[in-house]
């Protein structure tokens, strides 16, 4: 792969903010990431390119609590990186828009935000683990 073809890559992750990309041309692949530094510098939100949906968010009767619900069939990770400190924990004030997870789907780093502010009252997956369209990722109390 020509590296003008590798520059037009990182372009186009910057553009649509991914943090990871791998593209396989002539049996050879090419994995690019960013780091979680060079991500904070910019918005964090990550799209793919046909826009990235939000979490399913619904509000769950009396207790005062909203389900986040996994917008993406993929693997959750709770951390930027594999020994990095995850982005909430129970008890955990979030606001809205604050990073909760990333959801790996297709190769692309979907990063899951709060749509409402509160305290994190459960982590209802664990790290690593495949989940589903709807399934329950956080349960957060308003």
């Amino acid at each position: 792969m020509k590296e003008t073809d590798i520059r037009k890559y990182a372009a186009l992750m910057k553009e649509l903010e991914l943090t990871g990309l791998e593209i396989t041309e002539d049996n050879r692949v090419v994995r690019l990431e960013r780091t979680q530094a060079a991500v904070a510098r910019e918005p964090v939100a990550v799209q793919t390119a046909s826009a990235a949906p939000s979490p399913v968010t619904e509000k769950q009767g009396d207790d005062g609590c909203v389900s986040v619900s996994s917008a993406f069939v993929g693997v959750f990770y709770a951390a930027p990186a594999e020994n990095a400190e995850p982005f909430v924990a129970i008890g955990d004030r979030v606001e809205k828009g604050q990073t909760l997870c990333i959801i790996e789907a297709m190769k692309l780093m979907n990063e899951i935000t709060a749509d409402e502010s509160g305290v994190i009252e459960k982590i209802c997956v664990t790290n690593g683990q495949v989940v589903e369209y709807g399934t329950e990722l956080f349960r957060i109390r308003r």
